[in-house]
């Protein structure tokens, strides 16, 4: 019997980091932003709760952007996680690859879906409002090779 691993999942922060967000986050064994941080200072600030894993958005500049990559792959907990941040992009087939989880960002709207064994997740944007969309960020649990998702809504002004 494994322990139960919680990966915090947050993206879309455009150079705000909320405190909500982190309050969130805390807690997390892992935790994955899926692109569009604008200011690496958020990057340094995540890594303080936990290993971080992050990749470039299209609004991520300069030779710390560079330094990320625009995709990657990591296992945790046994579970293959792909992490991208627009989902448009996708170049590997999941399926195929035996990735069980696909985490993107970029729409601003938080989702969740299973399509064909694979789970895609979008934690939505925690940074700046835009529209009437939700500040949200998420939780993946992985436990005995299972996945499960949360999806929440940050009570923000």
């Amino acid at each position: 019997m494994q322990e139960k691993l919680r990966v915090g999942l947050i993206s879309d922060t455009h150079g705000l980091l909320r405190p909500q967000a982190l309050d969130y986050l805390r807690g997390s064994a892992h935790i994955i932003h899926a692109g569009d941080i604008v200011d690496p200072a958020t990057l340094e600030q995540l890594a303080t709760l936990a290993p971080l894993t992050a990749v470039r958005g299209n609004n991520d500049r300069g030779a710390w952007a560079n330094a990320l990559p625009e995709s990657v792959t990591l296992t945790l907990g046994g579970v293959a996680i792909h992490v991208i941040h627009d989902l448009k992009e996708l170049a590997l087939d999941p399926i195929t690859e035996g990735v069980r989880v696909v985490i993107a960002g970029h729409s601003h709207k938080p989702a969740c879906s299973e399509q064909g064994g694979v789970l895609y997740v979008n934690p939505g944007a925690a940074g700046r409002r835009r529209f009437k969309l939700p500040v949200s960020v998420g939780e993946l649990l992985v436990e005995d090779g299972q996945v499960s998702v949360r999806l929440v809504t940050l009570d923000v002004p």
